[in-house]
């Protein structure tokens, strides 16, 4: 079974920063890509950024020039690199990774992290 395991939630003050980190275990060949989604009360889980094996990245315009995706090949990690926060980012953040295994793909969830950016 693979897991996904994320750290670094917790309180911000507006403008202030965070950095979440996801890493994977279990039995696999590879993680082609990464990302990490976020979910809001009473909202749908909506992409944040997403990374590739390569390192090419995609982010959602309401992260971009905030957020930085990064990933660590090595570790099977991935972390979000969260700057200029403000209240509307406050939400639970989930890593996803793609995990290739004896030719087969599957997608696996974390089990989120709360962000909470308040003064």
């Amino acid at each position: 079974q693979v897991q996904l395991v994320e750290s670094g939630g917790g309180l911000a003050q507006p403008g202030g920063s965070l950095r979440l980190s996801c890493a994977a275990s279990g039995s696999f060949s590879s993680i082609n890509t990464m990302a990490w989604y976020r979910q809001a009360p009473g909202k749908q889980r909506e992409l944040v950024a997403t990374v590739t094996s390569g390192g090419s990245t995609r982010y959602a315009d309401f992260v971009k020039g905030r957020f930085t995706i990064s990933r660590d090949n090595p570790k099977n990690a991935v972390a979000l690199q969260m700057d200029s926060l403000t209240p509307e980012d406050t939400a639970v953040y989930y890593c996803w990774g793609l995990v290739e295994d004896r030719g087969l793909q599957r997608g696996f969830w974390g089990q989120g992290t709360q962000v909470t950016v308040s003064s």
